[in-house]
């Protein structure tokens, strides 16, 4: 339960979303979903309050990668379009080979016409992962909720999914709930959340130069990364 939680988020701007486990950062992207509402208060997207907003508007506006990564029965093509008819296969390409994906392309013996089953079977948690990002580019969201893969990855793929989060946050609005210490570096301000409070908000680089606050709050509130390292800056506490 999320309790005074009051954030602006400029155009272009990118959040981390930083807190342990249950500390209500899921919340957040859920209610900019619409997977619920607020019992109180309002969120509001572009000026317009987002109950006001049919849900298929609402899900083109914001593009969501959680960790898990959702493909259905379908064709390649139906995956990553979701059923979008003025996709071309041609940008579809295009995509697929800015993400990291055209080798694993070519190797499909159908191309776009072949099928994924549900379940993600027979790709890598990489390659699904992957498959998520090409989803929003091909969408192309006002605001884009990352919610970073936790997932182990072999270096090389984890390299791919490390490019493809800076091409999608090139010139986009997004909040990442981050868990690596890399991507708390490409946001410009941080909040961090315990018990559906908010205990720290600012401009990363702010955070940074008061070291009793952002080394506590991340290290022994946040509880995710081994004590003594600061997640706002490179920096032992």
């Amino acid at each position: 339960m999320l309790k005074d939680v009051s954030l602006r988020l400029e155009p272009g701007e990118v959040l981390g979303l930083l807190g342990r486990t249950g500390s209500g950062k899921s919340t957040i992207a859920r209610l900019l979903f619409r997977l619920y509402d607020p019992s109180e208060g309002e969120i509001v997207l572009s000026g317009v309050h987002v109950r006001r907003v049919r849900l298929a508007e609402l899900h083109a506006a914001v593009g969501m990668v959680t960790q898990q990564v959702q493909l259905f029965q379908g064709t390649v093509r139906d995956n990553l379009t979701l059923f979008t008819p003025n996709i071309s296969d041609d940008h579809i390409l295009h995509v697929l080979g800015e993400v990291g994906l055209a080798d694993w392309f070519a190797a499909l013996p159908d191309g776009l016409d072949g099928h994924l089953s549900s379940g993600n079977a027979g790709l890598s948690a990489g390659e699904a992962q992957l498959l998520a990002f090409a989803r929003v580019f091909l969408h192309s969201p006002q605001l884009v909720v990352l919610d970073e893969a936790s997932s182990r990855l072999d270096p090389a793929t984890e390299h791919l999914v490390e490019q493809a989060v800076d091409r999608l946050l090139e010139g986009r609005t997004a909040i990442i709930i981050a868990h690596r210490l890399a991507t708390v570096q490409r946001a410009d301000r941080i909040l961090i959340l315990d018990d559906g409070h908010v205990i720290e908000h600012g401009r990363r680089e702010e955070l940074a130069e008061i070291p009793s606050h952002a080394c506590i709050t991340c290290c022994e509130r946040a509880r995710r990364w081994p004590p003594g390292r600061c997640q706002v800056e490179r920096r032992t506490c």
